[in-house]
């Protein structure tokens, strides 16, 4: 690392371990497989750097030293390996949205789900309610490598904390990493709650986060 910006109030190499942590908590969860997905948070104090996960590379066989640096053209900054290749949708989001400092991409069963159906995930579990703020929508399918999808993208997700990408996966935000994850972690729950009451009612029960009055989790 040769900036020493970084080295003054940010600890990269733990901001590292993070990132990798969840990485492999995403695959215990069964939010991800293969070498899908990707993770990237914005550094803190620091203008125009972010950490995140290199490209092509499975969870399990990464390590924190794998974990890339780049500005907000995408440019590698510090890594031995290329950045996600949608890296590019990241910074669209960090350029459009300066209170996101966390991004996860994943790519869970039930959440593809609903984006194959076209349908939004209803607010029917008031975890995934409080953190998405509302109902996810589903991004209409296009290829994700590209800086156009990630403006597409943030079209689509508004000031929401959550977007499904149309026969592809989910995207969540969050002010950092932990509340990002378990947003994901949210969404899945809720679209695979929301699979089974399709089976009961065509009216299940759904919330509404303005009226809630609640903004931290239960």
């Amino acid at each position: 690392m040769t900036e020493t910006t970084l080295q003054l109030d940010f600890d990269i190499d733990a901001a590292r371990k993070e990132i990798l942590d969840y990485c492999l908590r995403s695959m215990q969860y069964g939010l991800n497989f293969n070498t899908q997905g990707n993770i990237s948070i914005r550094v803190p104090g620091v203008e125009d750097r972010f950490l995140i996960t290199p490209t092509d590379l499975e969870y399990d066989k990464m390590s924190a030293d794998d974990i890339v640096l780049v500005n907000g053209d995408s440019e590698v900054i510090d890594g031995r390996l290329g950045p996600s290749s949608e890296v590019t949708v990241h910074m669209a989001v960090y350029r459009r949205r300066p209170d996101v400092n966390a991004i996860v991409h994943s790519e869970p069963v039930f959440s593809n789900v609903w984006g194959v159906v076209g349908s939004p995930i209803l607010g029917t579990l008031v975890n995934m309610v409080i953190y998405t703020k509302g109902d996810v929508p589903i991004m209409p399918f296009e290829l994700s490598n590209n800086t156009e999808f990630g403006e597409h993208m943030c079209d689509a997700m508004g000031d929401l904390n959550a977007v499904v990408w149309a026969n592809h996966g989910l995207l969540t935000v969050g002010p950092n990493l932990r509340d990002a994850f378990k947003t994901s972690v949210a969404v899945e729950s809720a679209a695979k709650v929301q699979a089974y009451a399709g089976a009961l009612t065509d009216t299940p029960i759904v919330l509404d986060y303005d009226t809630l009055g609640i903004t931290e989790s239960l």
